[in-house]
């Protein structure tokens, strides 16, 4: 598609996606990502949904003087005022319109809906030092501590785990001591069966099981 080469032209692409731009963007902030939209072109299909729709109501209520801003003939004599409504059409009607449909939809769901995306991410979403226990599919147990130096990916990337210190498992799952020359454990989500989060010992109780 050749780019626009004259200024009607580019204002009407800018007319034309800004609207859902903006829309599509606060939604996302109101509600949180959705698996259906990782992929770009759901995204841009999305916006460019809204975009029509919203230009559509547009045109619609102010007709004839929304064309007359848009004519070259109308600048510069009328800059302020094509300013002002490209903020209000552009950014603000759009903006408000995805913070009160979020709105209205966390009044009428049954259930309190999270910004966050997966339960992997609530969990580790502001973390604080913990070990971990780890059942892997095949029944074996690994284990480790969680601390500063730890790491966990969120969403849309796979869920991965990095533990900076391992410790040695015993067959029920306890944690028997930390094995020493190691860097850290890595763990995968998709090899996990079981994932549990301790809380760190007191002093009273060095081990991890309160041994």
């Amino acid at each position: 598609m050749p780019l626009p080469s004259t200024v009607p032209q580019l204002l009407l692409i800018v007319v034309a996606l800004l609207p859902g731009i903006t829309y599509q963007l606060v939604r996302e902030h109101g509600r949180g990502p959705v698996p259906a939209e990782t992929e770009t072109g759901h995204r841009i299909l999305r916006a460019l949904t809204a975009s029509v729709v919203l230009d559509s109501l547009y045109f619609a209520v102010l007709g004839t003087h929304l064309v007359e801003l848009l004519r070259p003939a109308s600048y510069p004599a009328r800059t302020r005022d094509a300013a002002l409504h490209a903020l209000l059409l552009l950014f603000a009607l759009p903006a408000l319109g995805a913070a009160l449909l979020s709105w209205r939809e966390r009044r009428t769901l049954r259930g309190r809906y999270r910004p966050t995306p997966t339960a992997w991410d609530h969990v580790f979403r502001d973390r604080g030092a913990s070990f971990v226990r780890v059942r892997l599919k095949d029944g074996t147990w690994v284990g480790g501590w969680f601390g500063s130096g730890s790491y966990a990916t969120s969403y849309p990337q796979p869920p991965e785990l990095y533990l900076q210190s391992t410790w040695r498992m015993a067959p029920d799952g306890s944690f028997v001591a930390r094995v020493d020359g190691t860097s850290g454990l890595y763990v995968r989500a998709e090899d996990i069966d079981i994932l549990e989060l301790l809380e760190p010992p007191s002093r009273a109780s060095p081990r991890p099981d309160g041994a």
